[in-house]
C-alpha cells in the first residue's frame, strides 16, 4: 500500500490506535483510557455494587478490578428477551510482573525480581529500555481519618534493563540458540548499589530522608522513591502495588511505506481499541439507536493470557451477569434471559497469526492469513475456537455487504492450537460465537507488528456488526 493511498479517515483511525496504545502500558491503564473515551462519548458509569436503573436508548459501562470493562448501548426498541450483540476482547498481554518481594541485590547491582505472566517470547525482553507501570494502593490521611485509594502510575523514563551476556562469554549462543532461564537470567538491573547509596536524598537538617524505608525488606527504597514521586505521595504511604515492566519505546506507524504498526501489546489492545471505537462510533448520533431492538456490547476482559480464570476474567460470571441484569431491568420473567441468550451473538476478537515470510511451513497451505487482507475467521474442529458455519456466515455476510476483505485460518494438524475467550464464554453462557482477529507478526514479543490497513478493516467490520447484526440475524430461519 502506497503512502498516498492512506486517506485522512484511515489515518485518523490508526493515529487514534497509536494514542490508545501509548496511553495503555498495562491492563489498568487500558481500562482507564477506555473509561475516559466512553465518558466523553456520553456513556454513564454504573456500579455492580448498586442497583441498575436502565433506560432504552441510553449508554452505560462498568468495570471490575479496574482491569476489565464492559460497555453497552441499549436500543430504543429493546424489550426484555431481545438479543445482545457483543464484541469481546482482552486487556492483558504477556509481560514481566514485579514479585511481591522484588528486592534483589547481587554483585554490587540492585535488581528487580519479576515473574513471567503469560506465554511471552522472553528472549525479546533482553537489551530493551524498560520502565515500570501499574497500580498502587496508597494510604491517605486527612483530618484525622484514613482512607485507601487505588492510583495508576507510570514512570515515563527507562529505568531498567536486562542485559544479555557478551558473546565472548557464551561462544556457542549463535549455533546452540539463546536459552533463557527465566528465574536467574530474566532479572532487570535497576542501579549499581554504590551509586544508589551515594545519591540518597538528604533533608535540610542533614538526616537521611530514606531512613524510614531504607531497610524495607521487600522493595528497593530507590524504586519506592520514584513511584512515590510519580504518585504524589510519600514512600511509606504505598501499602501495596501491582506493577509490571514495560518497554519504554512508544508505539509508531512505521515501515518503508508507513504500512505497519510497530508496538507492544497489539495482542490484544489492537482488537480492544477497534471494538471500543466501533461501539462508540456506532452509538454516537441521536438516531443511531432509533431502530435498534437489541443491546450493543463491548466486553474487555483481563487475564486471557493466563486462562481467564479470575473474578475479572472471561471465565467469571461477568458476561452472564451483564446479560442477566440488563434483561431483568426490563422484565421480571426468569425465562426471558434464556430466550435472550439464544438470540445473542458474540464476536470473540483476538489477534491472529499472519503468514511469516521466513517460516512459510508453519502455516497450512490453504489457510495463510496475510496482512492488508482483513480480519481472519478462526476455525478449529476441536473447539479451540468457537466458530461454526452459521456464525462464520453471519460475520462474512457483513463483510460482503461493506466490501471488506475477510480470511480464514485453521492450524496445521501437526501443530498445537491456541485458544481465546470465545470457547470460554460460548460454553459458559451458551451464546453463539465467531472467533476472529487481525493478522499480526511477532505475537507475544515485547515488540509486535500489524498492518495499518487491517486496523481500518477491523474497526469498520466491528462497526458494521453493531449497526446491522440484529437485522441480519432476523433473516436467518435456522433453529440453532
Amino acid at each position: 500500500m502506497a503512502i498516498s493511498s492512506i486517506n485522512s479517515e484511515d489515518s485518523s483511525v490508526v493515529s487514534d490506535l497509536i494514542s490508545f496504545l501509548n496511553a495503555a502500558p498495562t491492563a489498568f491503564h487500558a481500562v482507564d483510557e477506555a473509561k475516559r473515551r466512553l465518558v466523553k462519548a456520553g456513556y454513564e458509569r454504573i456500579s455492580e455494587r448498586e442497583d441498575w436503573k436502565l433506560e432504552a436508548g441510553k449508554k452505560y459501562f462498568f468495570t471490575r478490578n479496574h482491569s476489565t470493562i464492559v460497555a453497552f448501548a441499549i436500543g430504543k426498541k429493546y424489550v426484555a428477551g431481545n438479543g445482545f450483540y457483543v464484541v469481546g476482547a482482552h486487556t492483558d498481554s504477556p509481560c514481566l510482573k514485579l514479585k511481591p518481594v522484588s528486592k534483589v541485590t547481587k554483585g554490587g547491582y540492585m535488581e528487580v525480581g519479576v515473574q513471567t505472566y503469560g506465554g511471552g517470547l522472553w528472549h525479546t525482553w533482553f537489551d530493551r529500555d524498560l520502565t515500570v507501570a501499574g497500580r498502587l494502593m496508597i494510604r491517605e490521611e486527612k483530618d484525622g481519618s484514613v482512607s485507601y485509594v487505588h492510583k495508576l502510575v507510570r514512570l515515563e523514563e527507562p529505568i531498567m534493563r536486562i542485559p544479555t551476556l557478551a558473546i565472548h562469554l557464551d561462544r556457542n549462543v549463535n549455533s546452540d540458540g539463546f536459552k533463557v532461564n527465566t528465574q536467574s537470567h530474566l532479572v532487570p538491573v535497576l542501579a549499581t548499589s554504590i551509586k544508589a547509596e551515594l545519591n540518597k536524598p538528604v533533608a535540610e537538617n542533614g538526616s537521611n530522608q530514606e531512613k524510614s524505608i531504607s531497610d524495607n525488606p521487600k522493595h528497593h527504597s530507590l524504586l519506592l522513591q520514584m513511584l512515590a514521586k510519580e504518585a504524589g505521595c510519600k514512600p511509606e504511604e504505598i501499602c501495596d502495588f501491582e506493577l509490571q515492566a514495560c518497554d519504554a519505546q512508544p508505539s509508531v506507524v512505521a515501515g518503508a511505506m508507513k504500512e505497519f504498526v510497530f508496538s507492544g501489546r497489539l495482542d490484544n489492545l489492537c482488537m480492544s481499541f477497534c471494538s471500543l471505537k466501533a461501539l462508540i462510533d456506532a452509538t454516537s448520533s441521536e438516531s443511531s439507536l432509533e431502530d435498534e431492538s437489541g443491546v450493543r456490547v463491548v466486553a474487555l476482559f483481563d487475564h486471557e493470557e493466563v486462562g481467564s480464570d479470575s473474578a475479572q476474567g472471561a471465565g467469571s460470571p461477568a458476561m452472564l451477569d451483564t446479560l442477566s441484569r440488563i434483561t431483568n431491568s426490563f422484565g421480571s420473567d426468569s425465562k426471558l434471559l434464556q430466550k435472550a441468550i439464544q438470540k445473542s451473538f458474540l464476536v470473540s476478537a483476538d489477534m491472529a497469526h499472519a503468514l511469516h515470510p521466513n517460516y512459510m511451513d508453519k502455516h497450512e497451505e490453504n489457510h495463510q492469513p496475510k496482512m492488508h487482507r482483513g480480519l481472519v475467521i478462526k476455525h478449529n474442529a476441536n473447539q479451540r475456537y468457537a466458530t461454526n458455519a452459521v456464525t462464520a456466515f453471519i460475520f462474512r455476510e457483513i463483510a460482503k455487504k461493506h466490501d471488506l476483505p475477510i480470511q480464514d485460518f485453521v492450524v496445521r494438524n501437526d501443530m498445537g492450537c491456541g485458544s481465546t475467550i470465545g470457547p470460554i464464554i460460548a460454553s459458559g453462557v451458551g451464546i453463539r460465537t465467531v472467533d476472529v482477529g487481525a493478522p499480526q507478526l511477532s505475537m507475544h514479543s515485547i515488540r509486535e507488528m500489524c498492518a495499518v490497513d487491517d486496523v481500518k478493516h477491523s474497526y469498520e467490520h466491528f462497526k458494521a456488526f453493531f449497526e446491522e447484526c440484529s437485522h441480519l440475524d432476523a433473516k436467518i430461519t435456522v433453529d440453532m
